[in-house]
């Protein structure tokens, strides 16, 4: 019985909060930004608009209308901004891949000069160059 009361005073708590927070449109947001946002300057008025315009902007303009040079402009930039980003990625992926191939190709080389070496004093006879090699059949 002792956590019941615990448990009704704080539901009665929240309760309360809820309905006393229940009016208001935003507790995060102060008088002061709804002004500014009520009237914007230079190029934020072009690209924000208010809440009573954008409810009905997509009713107005029709999937065929013609796109402002603000909306043209702003989509070229994120093409743009795309490809540059995509040019990069796939740049550094060509030199990771040409420096592991460089690595590769110099392993190789190593691994080959090593044999080389091995084979030749395995197979030296003491003559220079090597009798085996250079004799004349008759």
């Amino acid at each position: 019985m002792s956590w019941t009361q615990p448990v009704l005073l704080t539901c009665l708590v929240v309760l309360s909060a809820i309905t006393l927070f229940h009016g208001a449109d935003s507790a995060a947001v102060s008088d002061k930004s709804d002004a500014k946002a009520a009237n914007p300057q230079g190029a934020l008025r072009s690209i924000f608009m208010p809440e009573a315009d954008a409810s009905s902007f997509f009713k107005r303009r029709s999937r065929r209308a013609v796109k402002t040079q603000d909306e043209i402009n702003a989509e070229q930039r994120q093409r743009l901004a795309a490809d540059e980003r995509r040019r990069e990625y796939h740049e550094e992926q060509r030199n990771e891949f040409e420096n592991y191939a460089e690595e590769e190709h110099d392993e190789q080389d190593e691994q080959t000069r090593v044999k080389t070496e091995q084979w030749r004093e395995f197979h030296y006879d003491g003559l220079d160059p090597s009798y085996e090699y250079n004799r004349h059949t008759v």
